[in-house]
């Protein structure tokens, strides 16, 4: 899996009729900053506002998800989601001009075309996975419907199905990477039962379904009546019905081709847990509601984890900037250079990681039988992973200094020891102007703040 987020690197757009709406809307992928997530934006609504792709905002399960946020509604989303996780994509902005996403052929796959034409970036931050700490489980009794997260350093999803038909019968279908996801799932059409068409289409659902964009499966004998009928339904002069039982014979591209379906929309669903995901995933007879259900149950655990707001560190996971590169940066030298790697970096926000140690020089004179980080240096660490920040605005930052202009509201909340890690965050409280930057800083051992301050400082060119 990608340890860092990525976006892609321009801007790429489709267009098709929605599956339910029948609307035909272009939807267009944005590049999008670190931490951005998937949101979806309805252009064609007064102040064109965005639906963050979140579980809590789902509003309707009935043969698709529907998200909603400040009244605007997105239809159908969980296509274009999986095709997001497939290609370990973190950040992208999906702007649409009607309600719906186009349902295209009913897969993952041509969005997947398009993002790739797109091109992925790597950008200056680690993904912030969310690693299912212990077995977390769903179940539905009544539809039979069984979901299950298991501890794994890795994406794994296994999908069982069981329609109780002679044509389907019971399927299965799994991933043991998600880097399987193009090939093994992303082509898979999404499916329905023929005892199925006539209610969807008096609930004023599929308007614009047709056999390129969905696959029918019949399970019963089909008088030429009924047949005529259908062909009027989906605008054809004529359907028919082979003896596997897929109306109009269309050909299935994987004998199993409904379970990876299923598994698609598993991957997609899931994604409205906001992060991405370490986990084992179980399904037995998922839908939908299961899927969504079963996601808030994650977001609910994951949540429990630790707030969002303070940076992550898994030293597990390669750094933005090592030791080198912060040495390359900056002018601080021992026993003066505090910062031992750069773990996140935007255009407004970046995160570093100190390692106090008993070896640490100022130890022995500063309180040597009590040793505590003098608060004046957990300050110059922090204003350290700032100058970082400040820097990376400059094409050449080997050619400038970086100058403390003030501390405000500085306060030491608890004593730093060795052996604690420092996580400091620091991020521009406006934009710099004339060489200026004013920033709030925060430092974290673990989830605990330990000493804050706003800070100003000013870049200035050295002399040659």
């Amino acid at each position: 899996m990608k340890v860092k987020q990525h976006t892609i690197g321009r801007q790429v757009a489709v267009t098709g009729v929605g599956l339910h709406t029948g609307v035909v809307t272009t939807m267009t992928f944005v590049p999008a900053p670190p931490n951005h997530g998937y949101k979806f934006q309805r252009t064609d609504l007064e102040g064109q506002p965005i639906i963050d792709a979140d579980v809590d905002n789902v509003v309707d399960v009935s043969r698709g998800t529907t998200l909603e946020q400040s009244g605007a509604r997105v239809f159908t989303v969980e296509h274009v989601l999986a095709a997001l996780v497939g290609l370990e994509l973190d950040n992208v902005l999906i702007q649409l001009d009607g309600p719906e996403p186009p349902i295209m052929d009913g897969s993952s796959i041509q969005f997947i075309s398009v993002l790739e034409e797109a091109g992925l970036q790597e950008q200056n931050a680690l993904r912030r996975f969310f690693e299912v700490p212990e077995s977390i489980h769903y179940r539905d009794t009544g539809r039979e419907v069984e979901m299950a997260a298991l501890p794994l350093d890795d994406y794994r999803v296994t999908v069982m199905v069981d329609y109780n038909s002679p044509v389907l019968g019971s399927q299965h279908a799994s991933i043991t990477d998600i880097s399987q996801f193009k090939s093994e799932i992303a082509s898979c059409r999404t499916f329905c039962f023929l005892h199925e068409l006539e209610m969807l289409y008096n609930q004023n659902l599929i308007k614009g379904g047709d056999l390129n964009n969905a696959i029918v499966v019949v399970d019963r004998v089909v008088e030429e009546k009924e047949l005529a009928s259908l062909a009027k339904m989906f605008n054809k002069p004529k359907v028919e019905v082979r003896k596997e039982g897929i109306l109009n014979n269309v050909e299935l591209r994987y004998k199993n081709e409904p379970a990876r379906h299923k598994l698609l929309d598993v991957v997609g669903d899931l994604a409205l847990v906001g992060r991405p995901l370490k986990a084992q995933i179980l399904a037995a007879r998922p839908g939908h509601a299961a899927n969504v259900a079963f996601a808030k149950k994650l977001k609910r655990a994951m949540e429990k984890s630790g707030p969002s707001h303070i940076p992550h560190y898994d030293p597990k996971l390669p750094p933005v900037l090592d030791i080198n590169q912060i040495s390359n940066i900056l002018p601080h030298r021992y026993p003066f250079q505090l910062l031992d790697k750069v773990i996140y970096l935007d255009d407004t926000v970046v995160a570093g990681v100190k390692n106090v140690t008993i070896n640490e020089p100022f130890f022995m004179g500063h309180f040597p039988n009590n040793p505590v980080m003098p608060g004046v240096l957990q300050v110059e660490a922090m204003a350290q992973t700032g100058g970082i920040l400040v820097l990376s605005t400059v094409d050449d930052p080997e050619n400038y200094w970086t100058y403390f202009l003030g501390i405000e509201n500085c306060k030491f909340r608890k004593m730093v020891i060795p052996g604690d890690t420092l996580i400091f965050k620091c991020e521009l409280l406006a934009p710099i102007r004339r060489g200026i930057a004013k920033m709030k800083g925060e430092a974290y051992v673990g989830t605990t703040l330990v000493c804050e301050a706003v800070m100003t400082a000013s870049i200035v060119r050295k002399e040659v």
